[in-house]
């Protein structure tokens, strides 16, 4: 099926520097969307092996998604996605971004702590020929973090054609668990995206109904690789999971419906392993898990249909069904495991991963409120919502001279969200936070440090806000791009 309105991400003029290709021998152009392809892992860059001096360049490129098919694309410091950048708690690393497309990104570091003026949001602009030198001051625990395009309006164009990566933070209380840790063996990262592909081109999806659900496409991508299997050892290894998608919510489960152990959230390791059969991933989500591979037989993780779309009535109720039937009924797969040499020897998942400190709810010195509302027209559902298409939270339009917020550094907050229409993923700059819902203590899904949450029914985020904030604001907004980009963002200080 094709959709209406579109542009197309593909042409002669595209393919030049910086493309890479997922051609292997044997493959042709029309059986290619039915053949696997090796799992795709980024390059590793290690920040102390370099110096604490990281160099990446946002560029445009052509990528072969499907052998024989251009399609163009962005990336850093190669044609889609970038590479992974592992870096150590107390060091200070600098990343050099020099901004090589032809229009203005940003570069925001995805749940790092640290001050606003390097956090790479709306107001860290980089233009064109130009670039941006933060030193990143690593000071919180080890964990998966995801940098990404931030440039508001664009984001969620800049992001869907490719531009985001991982960022790997270590520290001595990790490696002394003797986790699996050979980066792209035994410790694999896996960012997982849906794109839009039309006779083996992704495509931009375009129109209203992009703004209200967001992008979604009709492939999935881990690494940029569509039809992806992994080679893994038959032992233990450690999956880092990260959402990359503008909208789309995965409900992950393997396919044998094996127990899998969930050791990390946002923020960090856990306290202990969490013996789970499924996981949830809203965009902007990250979480780590252990998986066995010991009986040597494949599987594949798979992901249920995402039914996360507007309450719609009349044409718009019919474009709604029109792209539940776009994206399937059915599972998908996200990624088939092929272990290596036939059964092998259990590994002992640890008892006891790291203690956590915790945020005191009886020192929160303020409650605030926030509603994250979809408007079309003066109102669908007579909520908090805005006119004209906007999206909103509490009513207003994000608008990048306007200061919503005023915080204290180094307080602690309850911020109630809620959303709309459906459900949202709320990601807030600068920060980690913990979960109640209905004022408990949060469910062993709710558990860890977080940055992001997807929201429907109020929740209670638990807020320390440690970073300053005078120079430039931090964000909060909706994670899914497209909501984002039209207004469903705010912005604070602290004083």
């Amino acid at each position: 099926m094709k959709l209406s309105r579109r542009s197309v991400l593909a042409g002669a003029g595209a393919i030049g520097a910086g493309a890479f290709t997922f051609y292997y021998a044997g493959w042709t152009a029309a059986d290619a969307a039915a053949e696997r392809q090796p799992l795709r892992i980024p390059p590793l860059i290690d920040a102390r092996k370099e110096g604490n001096a990281v160099a990446l360049r946002v560029q445009a490129g052509a990528t072969e998604f499907f052998p024989g098919r251009a399609s163009a694309s962005l990336g850093y410091s190669g044609s889609y996605l970038g590479p992974s950048i592992r870096i150590y708690q107390g060091d200070n690393v600098e990343i050099a971004v020099t901004n090589m497309l032809k229009e203005e990104t940003t570069v925001h570091w995805h749940g790092l702590l640290i001050p606003a003026e390097l956090d790479g949001g709306p107001h860290q602009i980089i233009v064109p020929g130009d670039t941006w030198r933060p030193r990143l001051p690593i000071h919180q625990p080890a964990a998966t973090l995801f940098y990404h395009s931030h440039v508001h309006g664009r984001t969620g164009a800049q992001v869907y054609s490719g531009l985001a990566g991982l960022l790997l933070v270590t520290d001595e209380a990790e490696r002394a668990l003797a986790l699996p840790s050979e980066y792209g063996v035994d410790d694999l990262p896996v960012v997982i995206q849906d794109r839009q592909f039309e006779d083996g081109l992704m495509v931009l999806p375009q129109g209203m109904m992009t703004v209200m659900q967001g992008r979604r496409g009709n492939t999935i991508l881990a690494n940029g690789t569509p039809n992806a299997t992994a080679r893994v050892p038959n032992q233990l290894v450690r999956l880092r999971l990260v959402n990359g998608s503008n909208a789309r919510i995965y409900d992950l489960s393997f396919s044998d419906k094996r127990a899998f152990h969930w050791i990390a959230s946002e923020g960090g390791l856990l306290d202990r392993p969490m013996s789970v059969r499924s996981l949830t991933l809203a965009p902007g989500e990250r979480v780590e898990v252990l998986v066995d591979f010991a009986n040597g037989q494949a599987v594949s993780l798979k992901t249920a249909p995402d039914t996360n779309m507007p309450m719609m009535m009349g044409p718009l109720a019919q474009a709604r069904n029109f792209t539940k039937e776009l994206l399937g009924s059915q599972g998908e797969t996200v990624l088939e495991f092929d272990p290596i040499g036939g059964p092998g020897s259990s590994a002992k998942i640890p008892e006891h991963l790291v203690e956590r400190s915790r945020v005191n709810p009886s020192k929160a010195s303020t409650r605030r409120s926030f509603v994250l509302g979809m408007g079309m027209g003066g109102g669908m559902m007579g909520g908090r919502t805005g006119a004209g298409g906007s999206m909103v939270i509490n009513g207003r339009p994000f608008d990048v001279n306007r200061i919503d917020e005023k915080v204290r550094l180094g307080d602690t907050e309850i911020w109630e969200v809620s959303g709309e229409m459906m459900s949202h993923p709320f990601h807030i700059h600068g920060v980690q936070f913990e979960l109640r819902r209905n004022g408990s203590k949060p469910s062993l899904r709710d558990t860890g440090a977080r940055d992001t949450v997807l929201v429907r029914e109020p929740v209670e985020l638990l807020v320390h806000f440690n970073q300053p904030a005078e120079k430039a604001p931090f964000m909060y907004h909706c994670h899914i791009l497209e909501h984002e980009d039209n207004g469903m963002m705010g912005q604070f200080r602290t004083i």
